[in-house]
Order: structure tokens, then sequence, then C-alpha cells
């Protein structure tokens, strides 16, 4: 007997659900990771009666938790999201690990049970960005990717911001119970949204009018677009192309149990994880430095430096989507290129800023707002440029790749360098600030982004004609 049609099939199989459920689920892990850091230390003081000397030593323990969970526990995401039916089972698995971790941060009296919140955080993290990103490209294919993406991470941002900020003042106004009432509001609508959304491949089959058609038709031009644009920009390898992407036969076990393994040899791929390692260590280089060098600059408190985010991050979020537009429209080589090049300057320029009042304060955030500019422009090609290589292995050897593709696998190396990138980032950035100051780590940081620049020249989109053929 046939399944009875679900009540609001179409808007819960819609794109537009499904986006937005899956920026909310991102947005979520990373509001609620935002929320519970500042108030760490207090709960390691007030609750577990830790000695003030061991405090710090214990805050980066669970900091290290977090990040080694997500780091390990990403590939395995990725490789178990490929093999079940559907996304949307281990994307609810994720956030019953992520309402876990939460339950026990909030009742939690010891430090075994305060690293298994952190570490099942950590692994709900490693689940929402892998299958979140997957699933995205389900439902927007390869063409609408990169505008799509631009958006979410632009929304996203504003979790990252706001949530130090409220988790600081409503501990200091309430107390424990409404820092985590509100976490635990937001996992309620998180919940809610993922346990509705259905799957367009799973809505098919009740063959709803215009769901199927539109959107194949919607993702059939989107990939045809994308694939025009890469061969005006690489006329010569067309089938020569295919040709490069062909998986041998008699590969190793690994490589068949873990196939994205094979695709890593690619330098383009290399590059474009690269790129997204860069991207998340400079995101955790400005939460890790701003605070400290506005104490410094100007004796600004945790509420002030949070404040200061907002000129980082709304540029950010107004920019994002139309960055991610003229990725999809001309390609990550040029955003990667450009972004990653503005940023050199913009970075050095950050050493411009001294103590003092207003006028320095307005100068601080210009420049911040330069570098939210950046980011904005480097938020989607490295996403972008791994999908469409990825792509090209699984068209040219579709029974190597099974089914759905290695693409959730993809998704979940792409989430353990970007969690590489955020625990790297402040440890290196924080030690040269220590050592070099402020002004030359950012000039180290610059020319990172300019080595990023010259290599995306080089491998980004494919390489120039230039290049081809050395």
């Amino acid at each position: 007997m046939a399944k009875s049609k679900p009540i609001g099939l179409v808007w819960r199989s819609s794109t537009l659900f499904i986006v937005s459920t899956v920026g909310i689920g991102l947005f979520t892990d990373l509001f609620l990771y935002g929320l519970v850091v500042p108030i760490l230390p207090f709960i390691l003081e007030d609750r577990i009666s830790l000695p003030q000397d061991q405090i710090q030593s214990h805050v980066s323990a669970l900091l290290a938790a977090y990040a080694g969970a997500s780091v390990l526990f990403s590939p395995a995401a990725g490789i178990i999201a490929d093999r079940v039916p559907t996304r949307q089972t281990p994307f609810l698995v994720g956030l019953v690990a992520l309402l876990a971790a939460t339950l026990m941060l909030f009742l939690g009296q010891s430090i075994p049970v305060l690293v298994v919140a952190r570490i099942l955080q950590g692994t709900s993290a490693a689940v929402v960005w892998t299958i979140g990103l997957a699933l995205v490209l389900d439902t927007v294919g390869p063409g609408n990717l990169g505008k799509t993406i631009g958006s979410i991470f632009g929304f996203i941002s504003i979790g990252e911001l706001a949530a130090p900020v409220l988790g600081g003042v409503v501990y200091k106004k309430a107390g424990y119970p409404a820092v985590f009432g509100i976490g635990f509001a937001i996992l309620a609508i998180d919940f809610i949204m993922r346990l509705l959304l259905i799957e367009k491949k799973v809505a098919v089959q009740w063959q709803v009018d215009g769901l199927e058609a539109g959107d194949d038709q919607e993702e059939q031009g989107a990939n045809a677009g994308d694939e025009e644009d890469a061969n005006e920009e690489e006329p010569l390898l067309r089938k020569k192309e295919e040709d490069g992407y062909k998986v041998p036969e008699g590969q190793p076990k690994a490589v068949k149990a873990f196939p994205i393994l094979y695709c890593l040899k690619d330098p383009r791929l290399l590059t474009a994880l690269l790129l997204a390692f860069n991207q998340a260590a400079l995101l955790a280089t400005f939460d890790a430095t701003i605070p400290t060098e506005a104490k410094q600059l100007f004796g600004f408190d945790s509420l002030k430096s949070g404040l200061l985010f907002i000129s980082l991050v709304l540029p950010y979020l107004l920019l994002g989507p139309v960055a991610g537009w003229l990725v999809d429209r001309f390609g990550p080589k040029p955003a990667a290129v450009l972004g990653f090049g503005y940023l050199v300057p913009v970075l050095i320029l950050l050493r411009l800023a001294r103590p003092g009042g207003t006028s320095q304060i307005i100068i601080y955030c210009v420049l911040l707002a330069l570098c939210g500019i950046g980011l904005a422009v480097i938020g989607s090609p490295s996403v972008v440029e791994a999908s469409y290589v990825v792509t090209m292995y699984n068209k040219t050897n579709p029974d190597f790749f099974g089914e759905q593709g290695p693409y959730a696998q993809l998704y979940g190396i792409n989430s353990m360098v970007f969690s590489l990138g955020l625990t790297l980032g402040p440890l290196i950035s924080g030690g040269l600030k220590d050592s070099i100051g402020y002004g030359n780590m950012n000039v180290v940081v610059a020319m990172l982004c300019l080595v990023t620049a010259f290599l995306s020249v080089v491998y980004v989109g494919g390489k120039p004609k230039v290049l081809q053929g050395r």
C-alpha cells in the first residue's frame, strides 16, 4: 500500500525551506558554541569549584575536546551520510547529540561530564556541517551553490557574532538557567524544522505537480551553466578533462571504502581545501585577537569588544550572497584570487590603529569592515571549487562512487579541515601576537593570504592557459 501524501509536502520539500533548515542548523551549532564558551570559566569555578590556577588549562582542554571530536568525526559522518538512503536521519541524530551535550553542560557537576559534553558538541558539529552542505548541494545543484553558501554563511555569522555577547550579558544579569534557556529554545526551533524537512528525492515519489520537473530543470540548467562556464574557461579540457578524472581499476581497499581519498590527489581539490583552512584560520584569528587588542588599545570590556565584531560581520552578512552569485556566474578563481589578494594590504593596515579615543576606534572599525568585505568574497570559492572537482570525478566514475556520490564524504573532509583552521588559527595568531606584536602578526597572516592568492591563480578553476602543459 502506497504511503499517504504528507501534509504540506510542497513547502516542506521546497528549496527555500530546505536551505533555511540547513542555515538554522548551522546557526544553532555556532550560536550554542559561542553561547557556552564565555561562561565555561564560571562553570568550572562556581559549579565544579576548581582552583583559579587550573581554570585556564581546563578551559583549553574543553575547547580542544570540541575541536578534536569535530576533526575526527567529520570523515566518518561523510561516509555514513553517503551510505544511508536520506540525509534527514543523520541530520536529526546530530541534533540529538547537540541536545544531549547542552543538557550535560547545563547539569554537569564534574570535569568528565563536561568533557563528554564537549565531545558530543564537536561530534554534532561534524554531522551538521557535513550533512548540511551535502543537503544544500542535493537541493540547489552546483550552479547555484555559490550564492546559496554565501547567503547561509552571511546568516550564520550573526550567530557567531551575537552569541558570545548575549551569553555574557544574560549570564551576568540572570545566571545559568537563562543562558541555557536561550539555547534550548533555539534547539526546539531547529528540531521542528529538521523534523518537518522532506528531501526532494523523497518528495518525488508522490509526483507533486511542478516539483520534480521544475527542480530538475533548474538543477540541470545550473549544471549546464556551470559546465559552459568551465568550458569557456578551459576549452582545451573537454574530452581530455574527463580522461583526467578517470579512476583506474585495482584501487586499494581503503580507497574503495572511502572513495574521496582518490580525489585528494587532485591539486585543485587540495587547493580548495587550503582555501577552507585559511578562511577558518582567518575567522578564528579575528575572534582570538580583536578582544585582547581592543582591551589594550581602548580599554574595552568584553561587551564593548563584542560590539566591535559588528564592523567585521555586517559586510560579510550583506555582501556574502552577492559574492556567492558572482562565484556562480564567473567561477571560483576570480573570487579566490581577488579576495585573498585584497586581504593582503587590508590586514597590514590594521597596524594603523593606535591607543586613543573615538577617532582611533573609528579607524579600527573601518579597517575591520574592510576585512569583512574580504571575508565575504572568500566565503564560497572553496566549497564551489571542491564540489565541481568531485562532481567531475563522480560523473566520470559513477559506479566507483556509489548512487549518492561522494559529496557527504567531501564535506566531511571539508569540515575536518575547517575545524583544523578554527583550532590552529587562534593558537598560531595568539603566539605570534605575544611574540612579535599585533601589527607584525597581521603581516604574517597577510603573507599567508598572498601565498593562497598565488596558489589560487595556478590551481583554482584549472591552470591558466599560459601554464597548461607544464
